[in-house]
């Protein structure tokens, strides 16, 4: 017997298979939806931690610009030279009599008879000058004083005859005065003419250039056939200088607090670095007896003998008193100081961290340091190496560890 079995469609049995899992649909959007927001809210917490980041940065950068804004420095305070037994100070030696020897008349140069380093006496000839427009000046002028001196002696004759003739009245008195007259005035053009040739015969003479006092020719400006013009300074070149180097001049500033100490007659010496162990004497000619405001110093005049003539005007030498120095000197380095249009200064950080600008006044040098005569005081904080934009009330930092 045969079973019929009853078959279900594929539909049907698929649409049963599917039925149980119909449910889970809304659980999958939700748990996508929280996927979603948890994203969302991943990249918030992100990009305020990308904010907050960028506007430290911001914030650390305009710190660090303010901080570079601000320069550091490195200071000190200025070094106390002990006290000395002498004053030891920069000098100058100068020629004891210079003289810019110039042309008095105009010509050209015929010879020149000494050179730079001619030991030369008083009155010696130096060189002659060709003055051919003086000579004919000079003929002319011996000339005309001959022919007025012709007319002199005719006035003369004619004046006594009128005037013998005047005694018998034979003229009048007025034709008389007339001849008078005209004889003191023929007298006055003769002192006239020769007040003229003396001109002429003085100019004539400078032709001759001669040495005004003994000393040595230190510099010729001229040669043969150069044109010369009679002038000064301003209007012409100087022919020769001449210089008297026995004795010599020495030139000081002594300092304001050694000026008291300064006396005529004091004796001091000078030495060369080139002339090593050295030493040349000489006495106080004369002092200033007043401070320049401008430095503080007063100016000094030593007279050094120099009969062998081993020092020459120019050089640089230093300067010995036997003055006993008490006073505390303050020294600096020479990379410690500005050079301003308005004069030397150091730049000075005070106590509100700010740069102050003071003047200084430079005394000896010591090579890597210098004297400081004013200006500055001991507890003073220095600026090394400034800067040359360094200005008035800038506010700077101060390097850890520098200062003393």
């Amino acid at each position: 017997m045969t079973q019929l079995v009853e078959q279900t469609p594929p539909e049907t049995a698929t649409h049963s298979l599917s039925a149980p899992n119909a449910p889970e649909t809304p659980r999958r959007t939700s748990h996508r939806t929280l996927i979603a927001v948890l994203a969302i809210l991943v990249l918030v917490i992100a990009g305020g931690f990308s904010v907050a980041r960028r506007f430290s940065d911001h914030q650390t950068l305009i710190k660090e610009t303010e901080t570079l804004a601000v320069p550091t420095v490195s200071v000190i305070k200025p070094s106390m030279e002990a006290a000395q037994d002498e004053l030891t100070l920069p000098a100058q030696l100068q020629a004891y009599v210079e003289s810019s020897i110039y042309s008095r008349t105009n010509g050209y140069l015929l010879r020149w008879y000494k050179d730079i380093g001619s030991h030369v006496r008083k009155g010696e000839l130096l060189a002659e000058i060709d003055t051919p427009e003086i000579d004919q000046e000079l003929l002319q002028a011996k000339a005309a004083r001959q022919q007025i001196a012709a007319q002199v002696e005719m006035a003369r004759i004619s004046a006594d005859r009128w005037t013998n003739l005047r005694k018998t009245d034979s003229v009048s008195q007025q034709e008389a005065d007339q001849q008078t007259s005209a004889y003191s005035q023929a007298r006055a053009n003769l002192d006239a003419a020769d007040a003229n040739v003396r001109r002429l015969e003085q100019l004539e003479s400078f032709k001759h250039i001669d040495a005004p006092f003994a000393g040595v020719i230190t510099k010729r400006n001229v040669d043969v056939g150069a044109l010369v013009t009679a002038g000064s300074a301003v209007q012409a070149k100087e022919m020769f200088v001449l210089a008297q180097f026995d004795p010599l001049r020495v030139y000081v500033s002594i300092p304001q607090n050694n000026a008291a100490s300064i006396r005529r007659g004091m004796p001091a010496y000078i030495d060369l670095r080139e002339l090593p162990g050295q030493k040349f004497y000489g006495k106080v000619a004369r002092t200033a007896d007043a401070i320049d405001p401008a430095t503080r110093t007063m100016l000094t005049e030593i007279d050094v003998p120099n009969h062998e003539g081993k020092l020459m005007p120019g050089a640089y030498a230093q300067l010995h008193f036997a003055v006993p120095i008490q006073i505390e000197r303050i020294s600096i380095p020479v990379n410690a100081i500005l050079f301003r249009a308005e004069g030397p200064r150091v730049a000075v950080v005070g106590a509100d961290q700010k740069v102050h600008l003071k003047s200084i006044i430079i005394g000896r040098d010591f090579g890597i340091k210098v004297e400081i005569l004013g200006g500055l005081e001991p507890t003073d904080q220095i600026v090394v190496n400034p800067s040359d934009s360094l200005e008035e009330g800038q506010q700077v930092r101060v390097k850890t560890g520098a200062g003393a």
